[in-house]
């Protein structure tokens, strides 16, 4: 591995706040390992966890004369194979620390290598948006078909855009299972009501008992409400007239990987023969 320079003291902390983080990051004894591991001797004191990886990297990193450890340590800390069963981990850790790293130009891929890039002088508001609502979206563990929507150019403005092509994956869905056409809340109709024979195109459960019929019907109407609520009021007005937060976002991305959950174990009926 070629020589890279040092980290600079406010990038490394908080490489090390994000990899030593109380809640969520490594436990002390993790640190202790990784670090004998590598050589990198131990200040073990009575420190917090990331001021204790802060004092050890950033002393090993002055004798060295380049990070190339402090790289080293973050791959090993970050081996996907330890992290099976926790992948929703692994992937808030990685971006979080992505968002640190672009600075140094290095940044952390999927499959746990370091890969040098162009060092980036900032971070626009929507690449650090695109970060912390995938990150939050993580720990929620929405579903994969929604998490792709945060992305960078979907929020360029706001969160407006995520949401709306996170919803329109709804109707997407729902036309594959089905093989209907339409959109929004007239193809859930079509797709979803009882109706006169109480059949509908795709069921939520086994519709015998009125218990599984309530479901039916609530489901129906949870996903008519996200169309109405969201689609609907939007699709034809300016987004500056939309006042979406972040949080509303949230709640909205979550509504909707909800209702792709659902839909993934939704069955076509006898009415579709």
């Amino acid at each position: 591995m070629a020589s890279h320079p040092q980290l600079p003291p406010a990038e490394l902390e908080s490489i090390c706040r994000v990899v030593a983080d109380t809640d969520a990051g490594l436990s002390g004894s993790e640190i202790g390992i990784f670090l004998r591991q590598l050589n990198i001797p131990d200040p073990a004191s009575g420190m917090t966890k990331w001021k204790r990886l802060l004092a050890a990297l950033t002393e090993q990193q002055q004798r060295d004369g380049c990070s190339n450890k402090v790289l080293q340590f973050i791959a090993e800390a970050m081996k996907p194979v330890r992290y099976v069963g926790r992948a929703e981990i692994f992937e808030s850790r990685r971006l979080q620390l992505n968002q640190v790293m672009v600075f140094v130009g290095v940044e952390l891929g999927n499959d746990g290598q370091l890969r040098r890039r162009e060092a980036a002088r900032t971070l626009t508001e929507a690449e650090a948006r695109a970060g912390r609502l995938k990150s939050e979206l993580i720990k929620r563990r929405v579903h994969s078909d929604v998490l792709r929507f945060c992305r960078a150019e979907l929020l360029q403005d706001n969160y407006f855009h995520a949401v709306l092509e996170a919803t329109k994956s709804v109707s997407d869905k729902i036309r594959s299972k089905t093989g209907l056409p339409g959109d929004g809340a007239e193809l859930a109709d079509q797709a979803l009501t009882l109706g006169k024979t109480g059949m509908p195109f795709l069921a939520f459960n086994s519709l015998q008992t009125e218990s599984e019929q309530s479901e039916q019907k609530g489901l129906l109407n949870l996903m008519k409400g996200l169309f109405g609520t969201f689609r609907n009021t939007t699709a034809h007005a300016p987004r500056v007239s939309w006042n979406m937060t972040e949080q509303d976002a949230l709640d909205l991305l979550t509504m909707a990987s909800f209702l792709h959950r659902r839909l993934d174990l939704a069955a076509r009926t006898p009415r579709t023969a």
